[in-house]
């Protein structure tokens, strides 16, 4: 079993019509295996610094550094860790040598026995999650910006206006992570518990995408 421990609670808010305010959650999981997820703006190193060392930990004992997509707050100091595996979405490196691993053809990529990487295209077309399963027994899912905030379980706009490359791979995914997982540590806010009300807001919400886009085929069917 592995430990998960929030180093930073991510956030994200409009500052005036065309600017955003945001940095992301950076989680640090302890274990047979040492590994941060999501490393910040380039502009936090000091802060991440700290982090690890209120925990007893340096760089150079973190064994994987995973960025679960690769935008620019989510990967801003992946090179403090230079003795450390490289996972940036579906790309698996260490210095210049690439692992071909087939994320996009649905396989997860196990780390050890409490920790994997599982694709979850969506946001970007290269998102990943990973599921930690904890030592008090639950699973925990750090999703990156598959999930935006606790907030967006209610307000679906909030994710889809941050961005998102495929809503409905995102709507998809963001179903599939709260069926598995029991807490969520989304992107840019505090990790919070998965509910029976998440997951069928999750269903609604990708069935509610699914007849959206197939309106025209519902309405020949209708004339029909």
């Amino acid at each position: 079993m592995s430990e998960v421990l929030i180093l930073y609670d991510g956030y994200s808010k409009m500052d005036g019509d065309d600017t955003m305010i945001a940095n992301c959650t950076c989680t640090l999981i302890k274990g047979s295996q040492n590994i941060i997820v999501d490393t910040m703006t380039a502009w936090d190193s000091l802060k991440i610094l700290s982090a690890l060392q209120k925990h007893c930990l340096v760089p150079d004992q973190i064994d994987y550094v995973i960025s679960t997509h690769g935008h620019s707050d989510h990967i801003g100091n992946n090179n403090l860790f230079l003795q450390a595996k490289h996972i940036v979405g579906f790309s698996v490196n260490f210095k210049d040598k690439y692992l071909l691993h087939p994320f996009d053809k649905g396989e997860n990529y196990v780390i050890n026995e409490s920790v994997k990487i599982i694709p979850t295209p969506g946001h970007t077309l290269s998102d990943v999650t990973v599921l930690v399963k904890a030592v008090q027994g639950e699973v925990i899912a750090i999703s990156g910006d598959l999930f935006e905030k606790f907030e967006d379980i209610e307000h679906p706009n909030i994710w889809i206006d941050a961005g998102s490359e495929n809503p409905d791979l995102q709507s998809k995914n963001r179903l599939k992570v709260a069926e598995l997982a029991d807490w969520i540590v989304p992107g840019h806010g505090k990790k919070f518990q998965k509910t029976l009300v998440i997951v069928e807001n999750s269903q609604n919400h990708k069935m509610s995408l699914f007849y959206k886009n197939n309106a025209s085929i519902v309405l020949k069917i209708d004339i029909l």
